[in-house]
């Protein structure tokens, strides 16, 4: 008998439908299950595949995901991953992925319901990043690579199917953003002259982590004539430097995704990932005056008084409260451009490692089924 069994017994654990793809996306869709793209059936056997690469029990929730604060059993979330397609290798890093978005700090709730355009920005890190087969050269925010894709698409139809995180109602973000479709890459490692983000954080360089971020779409920085790590971060600087964005009034922490050719340069000038922030902690400002009279007046002299009740119009507004705010990572191929990547604000980052130290997904999941 079938570890699922048990389970598929349950009132209203399977419902059958015509085993025609066309009919199975109307059905979806109908329900609300989809994310408007077509998805894999989830059937029984699909999703028992899926399960064998989990070491949990199949009906004990790794997470409530608001705002109904539906249980995330991994039966219920290898069915998403299955519709997502992921492979059943991909598995443990949507369940790593969504126990990072259930850490208080990163404000689930928060970012599920707000009108701002944010969605978790999953960076990956370590040797099951590579197992897995997620990209991090070119086109790494982009499209084509299926684990990106589908790591990504699968915690967000998570969040849509048990946290009812739908449009108008549990999520109310006024336009979006397409990064709420996936929004996932893995770090440069071999082309970063600089600390991994997971080794930054305290973690062993062998472990295997997701580091996810309340985020919108990525900001081109386009910089193909700076020669110095100045010229390139004053760039970089121009780039975070935005009104509306919620960096100037939340403690944030945004994410500065270099390119490899760009994090050469700035590296082969001298700078330190410390340094780095500390620049752009300085000079990534806005004079106050930029700022229309009414959210000067309401934002920044009333709710930020503290600072700025008696601040001159050419005070500084930073786009991050502490350098340490600033997420820097190294993602992408050739060319000279990097990305900077707003966040919702009220928020902060949380990573997760997987069980095992030495990262190895295959390894780890060969003892599980010999365990």
């Amino acid at each position: 008998m079938s570890a699922l069994t048990p389970l598929l017994k349950a009132p209203g654990a399977l419902i059958e439908c015509d085993d025609d793809p066309e009919a199975v996306f109307e059905l979806l869709c109908a329900k609300g299950w989809s994310d408007g793209l077509p998805v894999i059936p989830p059937t029984p056997e699909r999703v028992e595949r899926m399960l064998a690469f989990c070491d949990r029990d199949f009906d004990q929730p790794v997470a409530r995901i608001p705002p109904r604060y539906g249980a995330a059993t991994p039966i219920r979330v290898a069915a998403n991953a299955v519709m997502a397609g992921c492979k059943p290798e991909y598995f443990p890093l949507v369940l790593l992925a969504l126990e990072a978005l259930a850490e208080e700090q990163y404000n689930l709730y928060g970012t599920q319901a707000t009108t701002h355009p944010c969605t978790p920005f999953l960076i990956f890190n370590g040797p099951a990043a590579q197992e897995a087969g997620l990209n991090s050269g070119h086109n790494a925010m982009g499209n084509y690579f299926r684990a990106n894709a589908a790591i990504g698409r699968a915690v967000r139809l998570a969040l849509v199917n048990i946290g009812a995180a739908i449009p108008g109602t549990g999520d109310m973000a006024t336009a979006g953003t397409p990064a709420k479709f996936t929004f996932c890459v893995a770090e440069n490692e071999a082309r970063n002259p600089w600390e991994p983000l997971h080794v930054e954080l305290g973690f062993p360089r062998e472990a295997s982590t997701v580091t996810v971020v309340a985020a919108e779409g990525p900001h081109n920085i386009n910089d193909h004539e700076s020669l110095t790590a100045e010229g390139i971060l004053t760039m970089v600087a121009g780039t975070m430097t935005i009104t509306g964005s919620n960096n100037a009034y939340y403690a944030g922490q945004p994410v500065l995704a270099f390119g490899p050719e760009h994090a050469a340069t700035v590296a082969g000038g001298g700078m330190s990932k410390a340094d780095v922030k500390r620049w752009l902690f300085e000079h990534a400002t806005l004079p106050l005056a930029r700022f229309s009279k009414e959210t000067i007046e309401r934002r920044f002299r009333r709710k930020l008084a503290g600072q700025y009740a008696d601040a001159p119009l050419d005070a500084p507004v930073r786009m991050v409260s502490r350098p340490e705010d600033l997420i820097v990572i190294v993602t992408g191929g050739a060319g000279k451009h990097s990305q900077y990547v707003p966040t919702f604000g009220n928020t902060r980052a949380a990573t997760r490692a997987l069980k095992r130290a030495d990262g190895a997904l295959a390894k780890s999941i060969q003892e599980l089924r010999r365990g």
